[in-house]
């Protein structure tokens, strides 16, 4: 579909939320992380038709491989018009940047790709130091695995204390933090994380742990918010739900007239997390967005899809466990207590 025929939704009509900060966010978003099956040309293209539609909110990250093509397309359509302070641009650090001395040359070497003088938001992508390959099964292990160092930790956050002080980055945020480890972050942070960005949806709602960010002033961000159904396959597993197939999403959307994934972001808005879903269909980019700007959920909706949190978490994270022996829940502090 050529850019003049896009369908297009008035950007001013979208919400967006302040952080503590004062800084304003649009309360959806694209992702950009293509589940390592989508090129990184294709992930651009559907920046630049998102951005025409009227997405204003992207998050991107280092690790995700397409920051200079996601770049190439923000030039584009900053010189065709759109300017920088209508867009909320988010990267990450990953896990083999944590040295402290990589994490500004980490976050230089985004900002370079991205084709951008500032960052509005940059997050320290997993509070875990272990890299691993792109695509390797979830057994794999890096070699020099630890656990969370909350001292290691902090070093990082300093330095991006000091990109926040430079001018450099608006905001600063966490993303896959436990109550337990943002904690001993509010304890010792002197800039306080604006976000977290988390698994969330219908079938994963971590109302406890939404509750101690509202607590706090801390924004969730939602990732896989319709469920992750384009995931990799190495992160599915037996027990995983579907979200968008839940009787309770169909009858509501059936009621509505829309695709239960336009629920399932309606319900996300309302609840007060921001969902970051991905997509390079310009059908369902542009079904998203609409979601953003629909009529609200009913009281007896917004109760019926709370009754579905099955506690069902995709995205476990196995990769980053540190010793032989481990499960997944030891990523997580489910009883509060950070593992070692």
């Amino acid at each position: 579909m050529s850019a003049a025929g896009l369908e297009r939704v008035d950007p001013a009509l979208v919400p967006s939320v302040l952080l503590a900060n004062g800084a304003s966010i649009p309360a959806i978003g694209m992702g950009t992380f293509g589940s390592d099956s989508v090129s990184a040309d294709t992930v651009a293209a559907a920046v630049k038709d998102a951005a025409i539609m009227g997405y204003r909110h992207f998050d991107c990250a280092a690790v995700y491989g397409n920051e200079a093509h996601i770049g190439k397309a923000l030039k584009g359509l900053m010189e065709g018009g759109l300017k920088r302070d209508e867009l909320f641009i988010t990267s990450k650090l990953w896990n083999d940047k944590h040295d402290e001395g990589d994490v500004v040359p980490a976050f230089e070497a985004s900002l370079q790709a991205l084709g951008l003088d500032y960052l509005d938001l940059y997050l320290i992508h997993w509070p875990f130091p272990n890299h691993h390959a792109p695509g390797v099964d979830v057994s794999a292990r890096a070699g020099n695995a630890q656990p969370y160092l909350h001292e290691a930790y902090m070093k990082i956050w300093r330095k991006l204390e000091s990109l926040v002080d430079a001018g450099l980055i608006r905001s600063i945020g966490t993303s896959n933090m436990s109550m337990a480890k943002l904690e001993l972050l509010l304890r010792d942070a002197r800039i306080k994380p604006a976000v977290n960005e988390m698994e969330l949806h219908p079938h994963f709602q971590q109302p406890e742990l939404c509750a101690y960010l509202r607590a706090h002033s801390i924004q969730p961000i939602a990732y896989s918010p319709l469920g992750s159904p384009g995931r990799p396959e190495r992160d599915r597993t037996p027990e995983d739900s579907v979200d968008i197939e839940d009787p309770v999403i169909k009858a509501i959307a059936g009621r509505r007239g829309e695709h239960p994934a336009a629920v399932c972001l309606r319900w996300a808005i309302q609840r007060g997390q921001l969902p970051i879903p991905f997509s390079v269909s310009g059908r369902n980019l542009l079904s998203n967005l609409k979601a953003a700007v629909s009529a609200s959920l009913s009281p007896e909706d917004m109760a019926a899809i709370e009754g579905i949190d099955r506690g069902c978490r995709l995205i476990k994270g196995q990769v980053f466990l540190w010793k032989e022996g481990q499960s997944w829940e030891d990523l997580w502090d489910m009883d509060g207590i950070i593992r070692s």
